[in-house]
């Protein structure tokens, strides 16, 4: 029987803007799921390719709408703006949840010309915005913080997935206007630790899509380099490039370097938990822009050592010397050095993937992110 809160709740109407089915499907599902505990009538709008059906099987409705998600084309944002404000009418929505900056950017829009005051901006990273150090990446990001601020209300909310992302808006990370949570959450019954297989080699892994702004190009010096010096180090690379993403590496570079000696290019795969199976450490060289790397959560949830960089979300889960190692961003030469100290020294690297096992458990569950998302709905909408 529903409680008395969810009989409150129930057909008020939640919206999620989204610019990517797939997106959506890989990191936001336990919040549809948490909105339907709290009897919300929840619809997602999204550009529809494969994943429809898992996101209907949290009993939301789906609405395609198309927006190229590279596109910056003001005329272009503006129609899907158009299009998605009388579809916010049609469904009489109490509360707009827009995901990563362009949905934010275009469901902020439609929301105020629908006349929805409660809006969520979830800031999922900068991607390559956050990325860039140049006089140019300063320039986006001051524009984002105009734009972003530019569209909220009094009753508009945050989420972001690391305390350093709000800073780059003008929140206070601590504020009530701001809610934290641990990234996508990982289910920990599903992603468990299996025993470390034999070394050596030292095999790592890099899980996520391959482009520049992740430093896949990094790791593969760092280990040309290792393997120079005869370490037993080998490099697998799990992903695929992502056409809307202008950081994409193109198939021939990747080809390129799955042809040299301990280096492989695998493509995407689904089957996470095989992949930590048969590594020890998980990498990601990240030259920033990151929310809090899904990656990362799933490698640390099989109990694998981590190497990464001393960027926003990689540093919110990793700390360095305890779940695994951080370097700079884009240096190869200190990667190199991280894996050749874990390379020498296999019981470090199981106390570190024990290690970010529990950390994991500790904040990072699905569990804790639904929780976090309650809390915040049912305040807004009582409000």
């Amino acid at each position: 029987m529903p409680s008395s809160a969810q009989l409150a709740l129930q057909n008020r109407k939640l919206v999620f803007v989204v610019t990517e089915d797939w997106f959506f499907a890989s990191h936001f599902l336990p919040m549809a799921r948490a909105a339907r505990e709290l009897g919300l009538a929840v619809t997602v709008v999204t550009r529809v390719r494969e994943h429809r059906e898992v996101i209907e099987a949290t009993g939301a409705k789906v609405i395609p709408l198309e927006a190229e998600r590279r596109s910056l084309n003001p005329m272009a944002a503006g129609y899907a703006a158009g299009q998605l404000a009388a579809i916010l009418k049609a469904e009489k929505a109490d509360l707009v949840h827009c995901i990563a900056l362009k949905g934010i950017l275009v469901g902020g829009f439609a929301a105020a010309l629908a006349g929805v005051g409660r809006r969520i901006y979830a800031l999922t990273g900068l991607g390559f915005l956050g990325a860039r150090t140049d006089s140019v990446g300063r320039l986006a990001r001051r524009a984002v913080r105009l734009l972003v601020r530019g569209l909220e209300t009094r009753r508009t909310r945050y989420v972001f997935e690391n305390a350093d992302d709000p800073r780059l808006l003008g929140l206070d990370p601590s504020g009530g206007q701001v809610t934290i949570v641990g990234g996508a959450g990982i289910d920990p019954d599903l992603l468990k630790p299996e025993p470390l297989p034999a070394q050596p080699p030292l095999k790592v892994a890099i899980v996520a899509r391959m482009l520049w702004s992740k430093g896949i190009d990094v790791a593969v010096e760092a280990v040309r380099a290792a393997r120079a010096g005869g370490a037993s180090i080998e490099l697998s690379l799990y992903g695929a490039p992502d056409p809307s993403n202008p950081k994409a590496i193109p198939e021939e570079t990747l080809k390129g370097w799955s042809a040299e000696p301990g280096i492989a290019w695998h493509g995407a795969t689904r089957d996470i938990a095989a992949v930590w199976r048969e590594h020890h450490v998980a990498c990601l060289p990240s030259r920033g822009g990151e929310g809090l790397p899904r990656t990362l959560l799933e490698a640390a949830a099989c109990g694998r050592a981590i190497v990464t960089t001393d960027v926003p979300g990689c540093r919110t889960l990793v700390r360095d010397g305890i779940e695994g190692l951080i370097v700079p961003p884009g240096d190869a030469q200190g990667l190199t050095e991280a894996l050749l100290a874990l390379a020498r020294q296999p019981e470090r690297v199981a106390r570190m993937g024990e290690a970010g096992r529990a950390r994991v458990l500790d904040g990072f569950t699905e569990r804790d992110v639904m929780e976090s998302v309650k809390r915040l709905y049912r305040s807004m909408l009582a409000s």
